[in-house]
C-alpha cells in the first residue's frame, strides 16, 4: 500500500462533518472543501504534511507554515482564526506539555536579543513607524496612523513620569532610540539608553548625532544588571523589555531599577502580562511557537506577580493602566505595513523570517483581542519618608498644562468647617 493511501483516508475522515472555511489542496491534485464557501486554501505538497492537520496546535501549524511544509492562501486574520479553531480540536485529544520557566543568564539573554532584534534595521524600517518604536502605541481615537500613535505613546510616558528639564532619565532596553530622543528633545532631560542589540545601539547612536542631541543623549551596549551607580537617575522607563527578563529574575530587575533611582524617583514599566486565569494560549500551543521562533526565553508573568515583585523591591505602584486594545491595533498596523512591503522584506530578511513575523504579529493581535494577554503601564515611586511627588489627580497625564498647574502631594492644611 502506498503511503498516501492511508493518509488520504484520514484526511477525508478529518474533513467529514467539518464546517471550517477551509479548502484542502492535496499533493495528488485532489481538492476537498470543508464548507460551501471556503476563504482559506491550504495546500499539502506531500503526504507527510497531513500530520500537521491531523494533530494540530498553533505551534505545529505555525511550524508547518514558516518552514514551508504547507502553503496557505487567504487573509492572515482568517488564517489565525482558522488556526485557533483547528488547534482547539487538537487540544481535545492532545495534552499540552506543562510549561517550565527558562533559565536566564547574561549570555543566553544576549543571544535571544541578537536573534530577534539584529535581523536587519532596514527590515524593521519597512513596517515600524518613523521613530522605529517596537512596542505598543497609544491611540486617542483609534483612527491615528502608526506614526502619530507612537509619538502619542512617547508623550504619554513622559507626562506620566513628569519629566523635567535637566533631570537624568534612563531608558532600559531603549530599542532604536525613539523614546530616548523624544524625551531629550521635547522634555530637556539628560537621557541614557541601554540595549543588548548591536544593531539598535548603532542606529540609536547615529540618530542621536543626526538630531543634534549628543550633548544630552547617550546609548550604552549594556546589560541592565551591569549598569553601575546608585541613585543616579531621577526617572526610569522600561518599554517592552522586561518580557526578556524572566519571572525568576524580576527581583533582580526591579532591584536594579531601585538601586539606580534617586529617593522618590519614578519608574514606568511598560510590558506584556499574561491573564491571571489564562489557559487558552497555552492550551492551543501559541506559547510554544513564540518561544521557538520569535522570542527565545521570553516570559510574561501575571500582573499580580509584577506588582508584588516591584513592591518587594521598594517600588510602590502608583498607577496601573491597561493598553490591551492599543496593542491589538498596533499589531494590525504592523502586519498591514509588513504585507505591503512583502517583496522588500523577502530581500532583506528572507521568506522564512517574513512568514514568522507575519504570523506571530497577527497571532499576537488575536491574543490581545481575545484577552489571553494584556499590556500594562505601571508607574511606581521609589519609597521614601512622606508622600510621593505626584499630583493629586491623574489629569496631568492627559492635559499637559495640568502638569504645571497641579500641586504635588503633600500633607494638606485641614480646616474643620462648622456644621450646616
Amino acid at each position: 500500500m502506498r503511503l498516501e493511501d492511508p493518509i488520504t483516508y484520514f484526511v477525508e475522515k478529518f474533513a467529514k462533518g467539518s464546517q471550517l472555511p477551509l479548502r484542502l489542496q492535496l499533493w495528488n491534485g485532489r481538492r476537498i472543501d470543508l464548507s460551501p464557501d471556503p476563504n482559506i486554501t491550504v495546500t499539502l505538497p506531500r503526504p507527510e504534511a497531513a500530520q500537521y492537520l491531523l494533530s494540530p496546535s498553533l505551534a505545529r501549524l505555525g511550524e508547518a507554515y514558516v518552514e514551508g511544509h504547507i502553503l496557505v492562501e487567504g487573509s492572515v486574520w482568517e488564517i489565525i482564526r482558522l488556526g485557533e479553531a483547528l488547534s482547539r480540536q487538537g487540544a481535545a485529544s492532545n495534552r499540552r506539555k506543562p510549561w517550565r520557566p527558562f533559565t536566564h543568564s547574561r549570555s543566553r539573554d544576549a543571544e535571544a536579543i541578537r536573534y530577534h532584534y539584529d535581523v536587519s534595521n532596514d527590515f524593521y524600517k519597512l513596517w515600524l513607524d518613523r521613530h522605529m518604536a517596537y512596542s505598543c502605541a497609544y491611540f486617542k481615537t483609534g483612527s491615528e496612523d502608526i506614526h502619530l500613535a507612537q509619538e502619542q505613546k512617547f508623550d504619554h510616558i513622559c507626562r506620566k513620569l513628569l519629566l523635567q528639564p535637566g533631570e537624568r532619565f534612563l531608558d532600559i532596553g531603549c530599542g532604536w532610540g525613539g523614546l530616548l530622543c523624544w524625551a531629550a528633545k521635547h522634555y530637556g532631560v539628560e537621557a541614557t539608553g541601554i540595549t543588548l542589540s548591536r544593531n539598535q545601539f548603532e542606529h540609536a547612536t547615529a540618530k542621536i548625532h543626526e538630531e543634534g542631541l549628543s550633548d544630552r543623549c547617550q546609548v550604552l551596549l549594556c546589560d541592565y544588571r551591569d549598569l553601575p551607580g546608585e541613585g543616579c537617575y531621577d526617572k526610569i522607563a522600561s518599554v517592552g523589555m522586561f518580557e526578556h527578563v524572566g519571572e525568576k529574575n524580576l527581583p533582580l530587575y526591579f532591584g536594579a531599577a531601585h538601586r539606580l533611582l534617586k529617593e522618590g524617583g519614578l519608574m514606568l514599566n511598560h510590558g506584556i502580562a499574561t491573564s491571571e486565569s489564562n489557559s487558552s494560549a497555552h492550551d492551543v500551543g501559541g506559547g510554544e511557537f513564540i518561544a521557538r521562533y520569535v522570542f527565545p526565553y521570553g516570559e510574561t508573568p501575571t500582573l499580580g506577580v509584577v506588582v508584588r515583585e516591584m513592591g518587594i523591591q521598594g517600588l510602590e505602584a502608583m498607577d496601573v493602566e491597561s493598553l490591551r486594545p492599543h496593542y491589538a491595533q498596533t499589531l494590525m498596523h504592523w502586519v498591514s505595513r509588513l504585507e505591503a512591503n512583502k517583496e522588500a522584506a523577502y530581500e532583506l530578511a528572507g521568506a522564512k523570517r517574513y512568514r514568522i513575523w507575519q504570523i506571530y504579529m497577527a497571532g499576537c493581535a488575536h491574543a490581545f483581542e481575545q484577552g489571553w494577554v494584556s499590556v500594562y503601564q505601571l508607574l511606581a515611586s521609589k519609597r521614601k519618608a512622606g508622600l510621593p511627588a505626584l499630583p493629586w489627580s491623574r489629569e496631568y497625564i492627559y492635559n499637559p498644562q495640568a502638569a504645571t498647574d497641579q500641586v504635588s502631594l503633600q500633607r494638606p492644611e485641614v480646616t474643620v468647617s462648622p456644621a450646616p
